[in-house]
């Protein structure tokens, strides 16, 4: 859409006019059953209370949070310029495939085998 006030005199044409776009469907939503214990449960309870969201949304959140740090941890990684360049050259500079690689590479992956 053209923001604004138009004139009589002027004529939209179809390529000078912005559409708005529909956002993305969302996604599919699934559930997940827990049990846990009646304290744990009256911890998590309090905790949403003063931040002033559900136990779903809390409960959501957190394990979202901690999903992407343990993700993080796995990827990202702090290295001193000693250790870093030593790490770059080993990059740039694989040793040589020996026979172990080379048989693994040869093997036929498992989900291509004939069951």
């Amino acid at each position: 859409m053209i923001k604004g006030r138009s004139s009589s005199s002027e004529i939209l044409h179809p390529e000078t006019v912005a559409v708005a776009e529909r956002p993305p469907a969302a996604e599919p939503k699934g559930s997940i059953n827990l049990r846990i214990e009646a304290n744990t449960r009256q911890l998590i309870d309090d905790a949403a209370a003063i931040l002033g969201k559900t136990r779903t949304e809390f409960m959501i959140d957190s394990a979202r949070s901690r999903a992407i740090d343990v993700l993080l941890d796995q990827r990202l990684f702090v290295l001193d310029s000693e250790r870093y360049d030593a790490f770059i050259h080993a990059l740039d500079n694989p040793p040589a495939p020996g026979p172990k690689l080379r048989a693994l590479l040869r093997r036929v992956p498992a989900w291509q085998r004939d069951a």
